[in-house]
């Protein structure tokens, strides 16, 4: 079976074509700047490339182009169309109407729909990429949609209720809901497999630290508490958001800079994070030259980070009633050895022992553990695989499983 695994945002979208027999990526790329001055991108496992401007006016026109570049004489992985087997889509808000995967039908687009309010952006792509899809592969062709926030589904009211007016919870559903949901499932299962345990038996502190991270708390398998909230925003310092901050710091500077609403949400998810402190650049290899080099700002971003990461570690740790493993992972989580140091350092106090060496060389997508042998909590860095999560929940509902 090949599964097709869409990505697709309000002016982009990600691709993957996998082959489930091995598990194997067959051929990956991304459509950008759809309706403006469209860029396609294409590349097989055996190092085949097509980068081209295009005209890609909408998502239907993106599949055209993904289409023909998979069935191509010259640079295919495929000869017919017929052998995508299935399609799967990642969507970012599933709100609490969808708690797992499920297979497309109207009313699962519609659902989709009646959630654009909670995630404006994001599910309107994901709505418009779904019909775009079935327009141009067929109806016959089963899809698949596998939702960000359906892995944090079982937190418990405690943890995703926020002390508001519960009038508000029950008028517009807002709550905690959590994201990068298929990241944190698929790490924390790698991490089981890699202690050799069965994950029912574990208590695990997953970190996906990138542009946009988040940590969870995993108990057993099941989310019992996770770093994102409504929205993206919530939690630790991004690298372009804030992170949980006192809401009186936006009607303070929205008052003394006479911003709007509108405003306020592009100076907090997009000025803000590691490029607001640091002045510098919302990419961490930027800032870090920059640490290294002296700058003031740059290593007080980065110790920002390594603190707020250090303390929901340590929160989670509590609220687990221990940990067996944490895990690292996305860009910085996998690449940047000397944050893991210094967050691992912070946890000292619970038992947590760092093998220095194995830290340092973990990095460019190897996989493994680089805690001590006498370390109280195992610590590994394991590179993500969220694409592979979408395309084997795609594989089980499409063969009933």
């Amino acid at each position: 079976m090949k599964v097709l695994v869409i990505n697709a945002g309000s002016s982009s979208l990600k691709y993957q074509l996998i082959d489930m027999d091995n598990e194997q990526v067959l051929a990956k790329g991304n459509c950008e700047r759809i309706g403006i001055d469209g860029i396609f991108g294409y590349k097989t496992a055996d190092g085949k490339k097509i980068e081209k401007n295009v005209d890609m006016p909408d998502h239907r026109a993106a599949f055209m182009q993904v289409k023909d570049a998979l069935t191509d004489a010259e640079n295919g992985v495929i000869s017919d169309l017929s052998e995508v087997s299935a399609i799967g889509h990642r969507i970012v808000q599933g709100g609490a109407i969808f708690s797992e995967s499920c297979i497309v039908n109207e009313d699962v687009i519609k659902g989709i729909e009646s959630l654009i309010p909670l995630a404006p952006l994001h599910n309107k792509g994901h709505v418009q990429a779904i019909r775009a899809c079935i327009e141009v592969f067929g109806e016959d062709v089963p899809e698949v949609v596998v939702f960000d926030t359906a892995f944090h589904s079982t937190m418990p009211e405690k943890a995703y209720i926020y002390p508001i007016p519960y009038e508000y919870y029950e008028k517009y559903q807002i709550r905690r809901y959590g994201f990068h949901g298929t990241s944190h499932r698929y790490v924390s299962g790698k991490c089981a497999e890699l202690m050799g345990k069965d994950i029912k038996e574990l208590k695990i502190i997953t970190c996906h630290i990138g542009n946009g991270s988040s940590i969870t708390a995993i108990d057993g398998g099941k989310v019992i508490d996770t770093s994102m909230g409504l929205t993206p925003l919530d939690g630790f310092m991004m690298g372009t958001r804030t992170g949980t901050l006192d809401p009186s710091v936006v009607t303070f500077i929205a008052e003394k800079e006479h911003l709007t609403p509108h405003d306020m949400d592009t100076l907090l998810n997009k000025k803000s994070g590691l490029l607001g402190v640091s002045g510098i650049s919302s990419d961490d290899r930027d800032v870090t030259k920059a640490a290294k080099e002296g700058n003031k700002r740059a290593q007080l971003a980065h110790e920002i980070l390594e603190y707020e990461i250090a303390k929901f570690v340590g929160g989670y740790y509590v609220a687990l009633g221990g940990c067996d493993a944490m895990v690292f992972t996305a860009g910085l989580g996998e690449n940047q050895h000397h944050h893991r140091k210094v967050v691992c350092q912070y946890l000292e106090c619970l038992g947590v022992k760092l093998d220095e060496e194995k830290n340092k060389e973990m990095i460019l997508g190897k996989c493994g553990k680089i805690s001590a042998e006498d370390s109280k909590v195992e610590v590994y860095v394991i590179p993500t695989n969220e694409e592979l999560v979408i395309a084997r929940d795609t594989k089980a509902l499409v063969e009933g499983k």
